[in-house]
């Protein structure tokens, strides 16, 4: 181009010198001046346009070779962001590969443990009919035995009737520990039923979306099958002087409704407690939270005793709770309702201490469907207002958090915490409400709970 415009600029001038020179040998006249310059004018005004555009070509070429690095640095971003999410998704799908793989091993666990416990419920009805036809030979034997002894008082007892006796007793003992072992199956089947559902669930959704703290998450850890610790109780829960010493008691005597019934302990005085009778089972009430109408930061004489109404919401009272657990192995199930109606349970083995202990709560967690939030293996003291016992700082938890609970340390999950919305108040305030805070740090605002206990031992129901 600059080798054009040169010679654009020079050819002028060269076409001038030739008309002189032709002019000059033939002596004639030369053209005008003002032709002359005009050719000149134009060939220069044509150089300058073209020298301008030229500038501008390379002004245009300049901005596009930004332009274009742009656009290649955007496809670049573009590409990493495609791998990470290929990778991502290449993630996802190993995990659902593994989800299903775990979730066909324990519908075959499953499956099996249901085969096994139809066995030992079949042995188990022989063995209850063949004792029904024990007690009533052994019946029959003890009216003979008892007329002969009217007879000949100094006559022995028979051989065949002490040996008969230890048959049936041996056969008492064995229908107890089968009994104890489907005691155990069911709990692990049950247990097994909700992780079979929990990730059924997992598997349906299609992408995880993490929610917020007042609802619940479900959990995403492989579930683990605890079997029923064995405590030193063995007796299961009777009845005592005509009276009921617990709901399961009347549930076992025919009671199928639901409401406000009287018992009493075996070496306690009669109260009333509130009874849920289920289709195949029944549980007392310890602790009921619906509606906030009910304050909890009580004091300690108050937890101790209860307060509320059996109606609505209340606390049964540690008293109380320590005269029904005392009598037998019991299941402490926590029912929770977050603010978005999601609901999950949680069920623990448990002994609770005495008043001397301040009722120190010891758990062993069995099953349920939401992430534990309360320590296993740890002796956990109920800490008041005005009877803290749960940590050794300086400054007291339940004046700080409100409410009376199993305290381990500040902080921690509260059932008995002051009854908060979502979003009403500050994170420092909330965090004062009935909350539900899981051992990896999750925390949880409550809108209801209920808390419900009942024998572990299966002669105590229908």
């Amino acid at each position: 181009m600059k080798i054009t415009l040169v010679f654009l600029f020079i050819a002028p001038f060269a076409i001038s010198s030739n008309i002189d020179k032709d002019y000059s040998s033939f002596d004639s006249a030369p053209p005008e001046q003002n032709s002359r310059f005009a050719m000149l004018d134009d060939v220069r005004i044509l150089a300058n346009g073209l020298l301008q555009l030229g500038h501008g070509l390379k002004d245009f070429v300049h901005k596009t070779k930004g332009q274009m690095n742009d656009i290649f640095q955007k496809l670049n971003i573009f590409d990493k962001s495609f791998y990470e999410l290929s990778l991502q998704t290449n993630e996802i799908k190993v995990e659902e590969e593994e989800l299903r793989k775990t979730t066909s091993r324990l519908q075959a666990n499953n499956e099996e443990i249901r085969n096994i416990s139809l066995e030992l419920n079949s042995k188990i009805e022989d063995l209850l009919q063949d004792k029904i036809q024990l007690q009533e030979k052994v019946g029959g034997l003890e009216e003979k035995v008892i007329k002969l002894v009217h007879i000949q008082p100094k006559v022995q007892e028979p051989k065949e009737m002490t040996s008969l006796k230890n048959f049936v007793q041996q056969q008492d003992n064995h229908i107890r520990q089968l009994l104890k072992v489907v005691q155990e199956q069911h709990a692990q089947l049950d247990k097994q039923h909700n992780q079979i559902k929990e990730l059924e669930e997992k598997l349906s959704n299609t992408s995880f979306q993490e929610n917020t703290e007042s609802s619940f998450s479900l959990k995403q850890t492989e579930p683990k099958i605890i079997p029923l610790p064995s405590h030193n109780f063995t007796a299961p829960v009777q009845e005592f002087n005509g009276v009921a010493t617990d709901c399961t008691a009347l549930y076992k005597r025919g009671e199928r409704t639901s409401g406000i019934y009287s018992i009493k302990p075996n070496g306690s005085e009669a109260f009333n407690v509130y009874c849920e009778m289920q289709s195949d089972s029944s549980w007392t009430v310890i602790q009921n939270r619906v509606d906030g109408s009910l304050d909890f930061n009580q004091t300690w004489e108050s937890y101790a005793n209860g307060f509320g109404d059996l109606k609505g919401e209340f606390w049964l009272g540690l008293a109380k709770l320590y005269s029904i657990a005392n009598q037998a192995d019991y299941i402490l199930r926590i029912e929770l309702k977050d603010w978005k109606d999601n609901k999950r349970y949680v069920e623990y083995t448990f002994t609770l201490g005495s008043p001397e202990t301040d009722y120190t709560l010891h758990l062993s967690e069995i099953s349920g469907n939401i992430p534990n939030a309360l320590p296993e293996q740890t002796k956990l003291r109920f800490s008041m207002m005005d009877h803290d016992n749960a940590t050794k700082r300086d400054f007291n938890c339940p004046e700080r958090y409100s409410g009376g609970w199993w305290h381990r340390a500040c902080g921690e999950t509260n059932l008995n915490g002051k009854y908060i919305k979502p979003r009403s108040e500050g994170k420092l305030e909330r965090r004062r409400g009935i909350s539900w805070k899981t051992q990896k740090g999750r925390f949880y605002l409550i809108k209801s709970t209920k808390l419900m206990i009942h024998p572990t031992d299966l002669e105590s129901f229908e």
